[in-house]
């Protein structure tokens, strides 16, 4: 048995580093928070496996992430627990894993997980054999029995360790069993077809889908909890582009534009501080779950940018810019790369002993009135407040209803919403709509400032390159339809920040994080560098590609292309098509070798990858790019053709694919007016099926693999735009008027 009286196994103050175990040692903020843990824990990696070979015992491994709610609750209850921590420093191996460092372990032993429980969550618990074979799972255990009709985590442990002690050559067996369904479930789950299937039925089927689901009161798709996906959104705006008359196209369009406004008006966005929380645990999108995650940012940033394009109207390009004021502010690192969430928990007050979900972002009706206590000029018993609390629906004994708060914890609180509009508000007080306006923008400063002096949720500051590459997305593509340099700034910064950090040019590969060391205040690569995985490199790529459409540099086009090469040969099967999430030749530490194959949170890697081949091929004259591409998503053909809601992120790249894209060649300066106007005139339209080149004459790179860009010359000494398919190309034209005309 495992001493748990000191030295290298026990739990001596010190022994690593000033804590209690061996988390002490790393840089995961995730990890970090359990390192005064009473239990021995240990990072995923030999020094666990062996250990537990040598001393014959299972592994208890649990998943989690920083920012995860119940995780600080199995936390408090169970893993700061000296009877339960004694258990498992006994009896197992105990290993910490943060899912957004490591999402291959996560991904395996979720999938078992989901397969023997029928769904899955976090935190993760998962005990496996010393081979790293799964036997038993689940996700959440309170410490007791008596918890919620849930077996309590102490009892659990106690029936493993008699099963083990009793039989373990039983319990090894059923491990093989386990592995070896789980390798033909996975094999199966993702099923090619031998031709690439019809883009319009598949087209029809995602939509149809996704229409049934929708929520024609609410927005968004399904019922509580409520979640986002920006996936389904951005769909709906391809659906739309490619038949804006027909009767699905207007739909999909009203789906997206109604979708993003309910959500813009509802609790799950942050009406003082910006950006969005998770997802919302009732169908109005009031009552979040508050974590605000850098993926959600980046995918809402650009769907807001989508919308603009779509509509028009001013309030999508409001939210999209007050989202990247948010990252800006509160994710983003002074050497230019982006953090990765901040948690729904804070303290209420700093003399607080316990944190509390939403803490940091609810307000009572009295503390409302008495910051916002101003009376508004010839309104006598009318103040500031009296509006605010109207607009955002601010009631005096909260506007939380109790069953949608089973702990308490927003008893008299209220979480703003807006139920109505500035008109209403407005007509209430008998003020004009500018005034009101006025009114609001003042209001929600005080109350920011206000909000400034309470204690802030934690903040992971590691920086993982597939969610910069999402953030680096938001930015440019709000750099193109917002015009805005500063947006583009923010992209190019977080590129060279990468390009300098998790880029490893002596060894062609990207790494997964990079985290903030406070101690060094800059950023530092783990001692153990994560190696990159397939979604790293799909996600910095379609980062790469869509800031060359905002500013035009083909270095990136180059930088993006060397990535693809070594992602084609880490990732893709050669046996099947498609891209593994994993490197081969790491056998030792993942038992199972998988594909991402649903957009969910975030888009799959193998949907991205799709776009960025098909991009690429047209970007660098490689048809062969986008061969691969159709063999890419005929692997997943029993994807498209069965599900295809499943992966609208790929039913996106089938479209670009089947569609015709255009390229938009615009021979000129990119810093002379007369291109930048043609540029403009480009992006104020929705087009997601084209690409877009500059070529100036000294654009070698471009001009050396598309052999027609030599051929393109200025009209009358002016910038002149070429709108080709394939590379055959309309009359020149060199006047927005004519583009606009041409792009309608």
């Amino acid at each position: 048995m495992a001493s748990t009286s000191g030295g290298a196994d026990g739990l001596s103050e010190g022994s690593f580093g000033g804590f209690k175990n061996r988390l002490g040692l790393e840089k995961s903020p995730y990890l970090l928070q359990h390192a005064n843990n009473p239990v021995n824990w240990y990072p995923w990696g030999k020094e666990a496996f062996e250990k537990a070979k040598k001393e014959n015992k299972l592994i208890f491994l649990s998943v989690g992430y920083s920012t995860c709610h119940w995780c600080h609750v199995m936390e408090k209850e169970s893993f700061e627990n000296k009877e339960i921590g004694q258990i498992l420093n006994e009896n197992f191996v105990p290993i910490k894993v943060d899912r957004e460092e490591r999402p291959d372990v996560d991904q395996v032993y979720m999938l078992f997980v989901q397969a023997t429980q029928g769904g899955g969550g976090w935190p993760l618990s998962v005990w496996l054999t010393p081979s790293l074979k799964p036997i038993v799972g689940g996700t959440y255990f309170p410490p007791e029995d008596r918890y919620f009709g849930r077996p309590g985590f102490k009892s659990v442990l106690l029936k493993i360790i008699k099963a083990w002690q009793d039989n373990d050559r039983a319990v090894l067996q059923q491990g093989d069993e386990i592995l070896s369904q789980l390798a033909q479930a996975a094999k199966f789950k993702i099923e090619k077809t031998d031709d690439l299937p019809d883009c319009r039925t598949i087209v029809k089927n995602c939509f149809d889908m996704l229409n049934k689901r929708y929520d024609h009161e609410h927005g968004g798709f399904g019922r509580a909890p409520k979640f986002p996906q920006p996936v389904y959104l951005e769909f709906m705006f391809r659906r739309y582009a490619v038949d804006k008359e027909g009767d699905d196209g207007r739909k999909a369009r009203e789906i997206g534009l109604t979708t993003l406004r309910k959500m813009a008006l509802g609790g799950m966005y942050d009406h003082i501080g910006k950006g969005f929380h998770r997802y919302s645990t009732d169908a109005e999108w009031h009552l979040p779950h508050f974590e605000k995650m850098l993926y959600d940012q980046a995918q809402l940033a650009a769907a807001y940018a989508s919308a603009y394009q779509v509509s028009k109207e001013p309030v999508f390009a409001e939210i999209l810019h007050e989202i990247l004021f948010y990252v800006s502010n509160c994710l983003r690192d002074k050497a230019g790369g982006f953090y990765s969430a901040e948690d729904a928990d804070s303290l209420p007050a700093e003399t607080a002993a316990e944190k509390k979900e939403g803490a940091f972002y609810v307000w009572t009706y009295e503390e409302l009135l008495n910051s916002l206590s101003t009376t508004l000029s010839g309104k006598e018993g009318v103040t500031e407040g009296d509006v605010f609390a109207f607009h955002y629906d601010v009631q005096k004994s909260g506007n939380i209803e109790p069953f949608k708060d089973p702990h308490g914890e927003l008893v008299r609180q209220n979480v703003l919403i807006v139920r109505g509009d500035l008109k209403k508000t407005a007509e209430k007080f008998d003020l004009s709509i500018e005034d009101t306006q006025k009114i609001l923008v003042a209001a929600r400063r005080k109350l920011n400032d206000l909000r400034q002096k309470r204690p802030r949720p934690h903040l992971d500051h590691k920086v993982l390159t597939s969610w910069n590459g999402l953030m680096i997305s938001g930015f440019a593509r709000a750099a193109q339809v917002l015009d805005d340099p500063d947006c583009l700034r923010r992209a190019s910064e977080a590129i060279e920040f990468l390009s300098a950090t998790v880029f490893q040019p002596q060894h062609e590969r990207l790494l997964r994080s990079c985290y903030y060391d406070a101690a060094r205040d800059g950023m530092v690569i783990g001692s153990n560098p994560i190696p990159g995985f397939a979604d790293d490199y799909a996600m910095l790529i379609n980062g790469l590609l869509d800031t060359y459409e905002a500013c035009f540099d083909e270095k990136l086009i180059q930088f993006a292309e060397k990535l693809q090469n070594i992602q084609d040969n880490l990732f893709w099967d050669e046996n099947d098509n498609g891209y593994f999430a994993t490197a081969a030749g790491n056998e030792s530490e993942i038992v199972l070798r998988l594909k991402d194959g649903e957009d969910g949170a975030e888009p799959s890697s193998n949907s991205i990858s799709c776009r960025n081949l098909l991009r690429l091929s047209m970007f660098l004259g490689r048809p062969e790019l986008a061969e691969k591409a159709v063999k890419l998503m005929t692997s997943f053909g029993s994807h498209l053709q069965t599900m295809p809601m499943a992966v609208p992120e790929m039913v996106g790249a089938l479209m670009l694919y089947s569609n015709t894209p255009k390229q938009i060649i615009i021979c000129g300066d990119s810093n002379c007016d007369d291109t930048k106007a043609l540029i403009r005139c480009v992006n104020s339209h929705y087009l997601p099926n084209k690409v877009v080149i500059v070529s100036n004459g000294e654009t070698p790179f471009l001009r050396d693999r598309i052999a027609v860009l030599s051929s393109m010359q200025k009209v009358d000494g002016k910038a002149t735009a070429y709108v080709c398919e394939n590379f055959e190309c309309k009359k020149p034209v060199n006047t927005v008027e004519e583009l606009d005309a041409i792009l309608k």
